[in-house]
């Protein structure tokens, strides 16, 4: 299974295996009281990418369709590929920072994720 989860959410027990998915490290928060399993910087999306985009609800169509461009690599396929198979068996959850929940990397990801599962 596969959730999604603001960084600045309380850590829980059952969040499984917890990966920070953006590429800046955010801010006011300690390596220990993140306290994560990874931090995979080759999923997120270019800087230019996310500056273009800026969080803007009427940009996000054209931001899924760059960014799933951006993550036909061969690193970022491997980890997808990782947690897809990791999830397969247990929880993993998506940490990032951004503070819009529907139109976020986390999301695009999660759902690339989901359908490696299924093939």
């Amino acid at each position: 299974m596969i959730q999604i989860k603001r960084v600045y959410e309380e850590q829980l027990k059952t969040d499984g295996y917890r990966v920070l998915i953006d590429r800046l490290w955010p801010r006011g928060l300690t390596k220990k009281k993140l306290n994560l399993d990874s931090w995979f910087k080759e999923l997120s999306p270019s800087n230019e990418l996310r500056k273009q985009f800026g969080h803007d609800p009427k940009k996000w169509k054209a931001f899924q369709v760059m960014y799933r461009k951006e993550l036909h690599n061969s690193l970022a396929q491997e980890k997808l590929e990782f947690l897809a198979n990791l999830a397969k068996k247990e929880k993993v959850t998506l940490l990032y920072g951004a503070k819009d929940e529907e139109h976020n990397d986390a999301v695009v990801l999660k759902g690339l994720i989901e359908n490696k599962m299924k093939h």
